[in-house]
């Protein structure tokens, strides 16, 4: 469901007494002025917290009287969690709050930084897998991603699903005596002897732990034929049991051979290796896009009953 207010002003705290049902809070509040762009109520009472959409007679006065409630999630779906660090006109930042300290509640109630207060009902957040090779730590494109979608305030909440290469795992699939990495940048640790394509250094016999950039890059300066190990978090995302083959959600990862743009290929979503957080941006809504596309799992037939 994800639903998340768009604006703060959308939504206002009350203080009531009595219970918090929906009997009670039509008697309360009906007919009780509210200001014009409230459209959620946050109920609390006796330590207790509810979620109420209010009607009211209009939105132009800056005051108008309320003339229906329905309650969307009573006291007992209902969980309110502090977290000073969440800034709640974020979505995932919403989402990520919600999964931290109240997991299974259908409804969270978050109060976060700036005082501000907002929620979340039916955090479902939209799992996108993140193909990527390490190191560097943090993984570089997960990093990068959770720092956009942390300032997103129009993308739905989104859960980051890590699936990393570990690059010394890689080249050990290839034995050998010497390695070539395309730079030091990513501090692969191994016993063989390493060294470094943007270094040029004399040639070896090696092998390259590259892509099909450092493959060409290898052949303008040494012109020969080399045993290449491929790291392309494109093409690690098509391999068995990784990426696209790991699950059913949408797989972000990144290639060299793109410089300018973000492609897409079915459920496989690739931006380029040097991304801007504005490409980013933009391939995560491709990716959200690509989720909603994706046909929910059947649901099992109504009359039946769990268990032996």
């Amino acid at each position: 469901m994800n639903l998340v207010p768009a604006q703060y002003r959308s939504v206002s705290v009350a203080d009531v007494p009595g219970p918090l049902d929906e009997p009670a809070l039509r008697a309360h509040l009906v007919g009780r002025p509210a200001y014009r762009r409230t459209r959620y109520l946050i109920v609390r009472s006796g330590g207790q917290t509810a979620l109420a959409e209010v009607g009211k007679v209009s939105e132009q006065p800056l005051f108008s009287p309320i003339t229906s409630l329905d309650l969307l999630a009573g006291p007992g779906e209902t969980a309110f969690v502090t977290a000073p660090d969440t800034d709640t006109a974020v979505p995932t930042q919403l989402a990520r709050a919600a999964a931290a300290g109240a997991p299974g509640a259908r409804c969270v109630v978050v109060s976060g930084r700036y005082g501000h207060i907002s929620f979340i009902l039916g955090p479902a957040p939209v799992r996108l897998r993140v193909v990527e090779v390490v190191p560097p730590a943090p993984a570089k494109l997960v990093d990068q991603l959770t720092r956009v979608l942390d300032v997103a305030e129009d993308l739905p909440p989104v859960e980051l699903v890590p699936d990393l290469a570990d690059l010394s795992s890689l080249a050990a699939t290839r034995p050998g005596g010497h390695y070539l990495f395309p730079c030091r940048a990513g501090g692969a640790e191994l016993p063989a002897g390493v060294s470094y394509l943007d270094e040029i250094p004399p040639r070896a016999p090696w092998t390259l732990v590259g892509c099909a950039r450092s493959r060409a890059i290898h052949d303008w300066f040494y012109g020969d034929d080399v045993a290449v190990v491929d790291i392309c978090p494109r093409n690690l995302a098509a391999a068995p049991g990784r990426g696209l083959a790991a699950g059913e959600e949408p797989v972000l990862a990144k290639c060299c051979l793109l410089e300018d743009r973000v492609v897409t290929d079915g459920r496989l979503v690739v931006v380029p290796w040097g991304a801007t957080l504005s490409q980013l941006r933009h391939g995560l809504e491709l990716a959200v896009r690509a989720a909603r596309a994706i046909p929910a799992a059947p649901r099992a037939a109504a009359g039946g009953q769990a268990g032996p």
